[in-house]
């Protein structure tokens, strides 16, 4: 129901297109810029075996991008979502020789690492595909 004036028109109905959607996109990267990026198929929830394949997954990109990295240690600082935290991922970790950098109680510190992960991003060929989003 719509409340109008009686000499005011009808409102109109539009109707509801679907439109592309969200793209969930996990992206990994060091201070030298994005090494890895990883899109979730549509429809599909991040789990812990999930998470524990872009590990290795991950593992490999080092190898081939950052050559020379692995013999140093690596740290891995990761949010902290429920499937995470899954032993599955934390055997993952350690299989990939990645140190755990735990992650504090809320800290609005590490909020700017997501402001470098895009400003840095900008001007790769990854990057210069993905839409722009502002909110």
């Amino acid at each position: 129901m719509v409340w109008k004036r009686l000499s005011s028109p009808t409102p109109k109905k539009f109707k509801v297109l679907s439109s592309a959607g969200k793209i969930m996109a996990s992206v990994f990267w060091n201070a030298e810029g994005i090494i890895m990026i990883d899109y979730l198929e549509k429809r599909a929830s991040i789990t812990g075996s999930y998470y524990a394949e872009q590990i290795k997954m991950l593992r490999e990109a080092i190898k081939e991008k950052r050559r020379g990295k692995l013999r140093a240690k690596v740290l891995f600082h990761r949010d902290i979502a429920p499937s995470h935290k899954a032993q599955v991922v934390l055997h993952a970790i350690r299989e990939a020789g990645f140190e755990l950098v735990e992650h504090p109680p809320y800290s609005t510190d590490l909020v700017p690492s997501d402001f470098y992960l895009f400003l840095a991003s900008r001007n790769t060929s990854e990057a210069r595909n993905l839409p722009m989003i502002v909110k």
